[in-house]
């Protein structure tokens, strides 16, 4: 009894802790658009001195010049005040697909199930995004006081990531912000940071001199406002968990948290390897891929798979007024509630973007809107195409800077009578100074002469801090290098004889997929040819193998 009489205290100090912050926020608040209206009245009693009590002749071109300053800096504060006043009005969405309750109406219906057992009015409108993202927004009238039109975004990627149950944690987290659980000061607290944001920003923009000056004032208050309400702000978060906790469930609101990063980090490797792979080749994937191939990946990699994505990935480095917490923190809370019997996340195994109807289609909507004009008139080429030219662009940069060292040894060594090969007859520039670069067979046969450790190592170019090396750590040093450009060469050489396919691995790392023979021995083979002893014979073995398949 006592330590529950202790509990119910805390609460209550602790609640009243929160009241009392809130309404210092939004004190503050107040201040930020009142500092706003004692600068203009200010300027406003100094004008009325200079032109009634301060003027005469001599001093007209210097109260001029005030006057003038003054009405410019006037309009830059009332520039502010009604970037601060409209800040939370609902603009166009370009970026986004608009989705209507006769589009689709499994995923509204799971919204409009959500926000009643939150005790919460649905969305108006709800809008699909590119984005690991989720969220509600208002058109919010005097800070929120009054109600205004609702707008949800969601993004497809986290659709695809999220299972069912996972998804209606999310939104009941989102409808927990419109809760007001403790106060309803909280969430004008709220809008509030959103709109101090936004009209510092709108001085930010102002493109002049005054404009800085007058939002370095304001800049500077913004900062002790959100410092004031970052508590606030992140109490709303914990009690938005809270709420989505008790709706859908504590282990699944907890595996939904730790979902996000790693789908944060998931899809950051997705679009950086496979959407953008044909970017040097003028190239897309094909409709509906440059999104909707995330699926792809995320049904070939799960559990671990999925989590080594985001696991070498720094985390952002947190924002000093951030109002989100550490999700570690927001989970390790959630932990602390008791066990409920709601089921498992796994219980529904299926994930959320099962919900849209005509998917694919939805998908090839999200790249007409988001991406720019120029990009959609780029070319389509299907995955494996844009794998097997990403393949062959790689080997190809692999290679380059071992057949440069390897010409210029041979030129060295031959005064140019040998070792390169003749221009072809009518090439391009760039076709001819390839032309004029050994090619596997000349670079072998130059490894065999002795020349890989006395002359072309030396020429492989390498950062000054190991220009200085010698010996053994300068041939240990460079000797990846080496590996890597006879690596190129051979993929060159199975591209061209077509013995190399496409791999897209969406499991590991695209690249191509390579005959058995060359799956099993050609580390081994590099390895013995730039050893510290070279013996290519194990490679051009390999090679002799591929040449009679070829040939039969």
């Amino acid at each position: 009894m006592a330590f529950s009489g202790r509990l119910t205290r805390w609460v209550g100090d602790s609640s009243m802790t929160l009241r009392l912050r809130a309404v210092r926020a939004c004190a503050l608040l107040v201040g930020f658009f009142l500092m706003g209206a004692a600068m203009l009245s200010a300027m406003m009693v100094l004008d009325w001195l200079l032109m009634t009590r301060l003027f005469t002749a001599r001093a007209a071109w210097l109260e001029g010049m005030v006057l003038t300053v003054t009405v410019l800096l006037a309009a830059a504060i009332v520039r502010g005040m009604f970037a601060f006043l409209r800040a939370g009005r609902l603009g166009p969405v370009p970026d986004a697909v608009p989705v209507t309750p006769e589009d689709q109406p499994e995923l509204w219906e799971q919204i409009h199930i959500t926000a009643e057992a939150t005790g919460q009015r649905p969305p108006d409108e709800l809008y699909l995004v590119a984005e690991v993202n989720a969220g509600v927004a208002e058109h919010s009238r005097l800070l929120g006081l009054l109600p205004g039109r609702r707008r949800m975004y969601l993004g497809l990627p986290l659709l695809a990531g999220l299972t069912v149950p996972q998804l209606r944690a999310i939104l009941a987290h989102e409808f927990g912000h419109y809760a007001n659980l403790d106060t309803r000061l909280g969430g004008v607290t709220m809008r509030g940071r959103t709109a101090v944001v936004h009209t510092v920003e709108a001085f930010q923009q102002g493109g002049t001199r005054l404009h800085d000056v007058i939002g370095t004032l304001y800049l500077g208050y913004a900062r002790m406002f959100l410092r004031t309400s970052q508590s606030v702000a992140r109490h709303q978060e914990f009690a938005a968990d809270q709420m989505a906790a008790r709706y859908a469930g504590r282990d699944t609101t907890t595996a939904a948290l730790r979902m996000l990063p790693m789908l944060d980090g998931a899809y950051a490797h997705y679009l950086e390897t496979y959407a953008r792979m044909g970017r040097s080749q003028g190239a897309l994937p094909p409709a509906g891929e440059v999104y909707g191939g995330f699926r792809r990946l995320l049904a070939a990699r799960t559990g671990e798979r999925l989590a080594e994505l985001s696991a070498g990935q720094r985390p952002p480095r947190p924002h000093p007024y951030d109002s989100h917490p550490p999700t570690a923190e927001r989970i390790a809370l959630l932990e602390k509630l008791p066990v409920d019997d709601r089921p498992s996340a796994s219980a529904d195994g299926h994930a959320a973007l099962t919900l849209l109807r005509n998917t694919d289609r939805v998908f090839t909507s999200l790249e007409e809107r988001t991406l720019s004009k120029e990009a959609r008139l780029l070319r389509r080429w299907s995955w494996d195409d844009l794998v097997m030219a990403r393949a062959v662009e790689d080997a190809d940069d692999w290679s380059r800077p071992l057949r440069v060292a390897a010409a210029r040894a041979l030129r060295s060594s031959t005064h140019g009578a040998e070792g390169t090969v003749p221009v072809r007859r009518g090439a391009t520039a760039e076709e001819a100074a390839n032309d004029l670069l050994p090619g596997l067979e000349e670079i072998l046969d130059a490894i065999d002469r002795g020349l890989l450790w006395t002359a072309v190592a030396d020429r492989m170019p390498k950062p000054h801090q190991a220009s200085r090396l010698t010996g053994p750590s300068a041939r240990n040093f460079i000797r990846p290098k080496i590996f890597d450009g006879l690596a190129g060469l051979v993929h060159l050489r199975l591209v061209e004889s077509g013995h190399a396919g496409p791999d897209i691995a969406w499991s590991g790392q695209p690249g191509l997929s390579l005959p058995e023979s060359w799956e099993k021995g050609m580390d081994d083979a590099i390895d013995a040819a730039v050893a510290d002893t070279p013996d290519t014979a194990p490679l051009r073995a390999l090679l002799t193998g591929t040449d009679r398949v070829s040939a039969a």
